[in-house]
């Protein structure tokens, strides 16, 4: 015995398959069977109008609401245009660990720190024998000759200081960070220092001299 009127077809056009409990789709009132009966495997065109979801904006990450009836893609666009709070200059840069190794330009996600000097390093030098590592006294030292060097290098380009001269007679770290914060001090005095020297001789001098009237 036959029954012609039991079940219905697929309205994919892919599988017309005769389904026995068909599911009508609320979106576009087409029937469907089991295994195409969602918005998103059939492409139904109104299924913006049913499947309410907030969607949130690619750029700010803000929640954006949408209207009954409106497709998310408009109402996402609209606050892009309008309300959007993103602003692309204060986009946080993700590699900002600089390795203090010389001539290392690698960065790293996270800050790698050596327990030793207490510098940060790429994964490649974090370890103390990778880096040359020379302990948080004689690093803060070297820091400090450096920048005293540099300094004197920027402020009083000739005559040139040439720091590997230094390092090569047979110096202590000491004594080659006092020399440069000597040199340092001593250009940082530069004409005033000699001018009231000037003057403080010359004041000498006139009260040596006699005059007869």
């Amino acid at each position: 015995m036959e029954f012609p009127k039991l079940g219905c077809h697929c309205s994919e056009p892919s599988c017309k398959k005769l389904d026995f409990l068909p599911i009508k789709c609320d979106g576009c009132n087409n029937i469907y069977c089991n295994d195409h009966f969602k918005y998103n495997i059939h492409n139904c065109p109104n299924a913006y109008k049913n499947n309410v979801q907030v969607p949130e904006c690619p750029l700010c990450g803000i929640p954006v609401p949408i209207p009954r009836n409106q497709q998310p893609d408009v109402a996402v666009g609209a606050h892009i245009d309008r309300d959007c709070k993103w602003d692309p200059s204060k986009e946080r840069k993700v590699f900002t660990n600089k390795c203090t190794m010389k001539g290392c330009k690698t960065k790293e996600i996270i800050p790698v720190l050596c327990p030793e000097c207490n510098n940060n390093f790429c994964l490649r030098h974090r370890h103390t024998a990778d880096h040359n590592c020379m302990g948080f006294k004689a690093s803060l030292r070297a820091k400090i000759y450096n920048a005293a060097v540099d300094r004197n290098l920027s402020n009083h380009p000739k005559p040139f200081l040439n720091t590997r001269a230094i390092q090569d007679q047979n110096m202590s770290e000491d004594e080659a960070l006092a020399r440069a914060i000597a040199l340092s001090l001593n250009q940082e005095v530069g004409p005033q220092g000699s001018t009231q020297r000037q003057a403080s001789t010359s004041n000498t001098n006139d009260k040596n001299k006699c005059y007869l009237s």
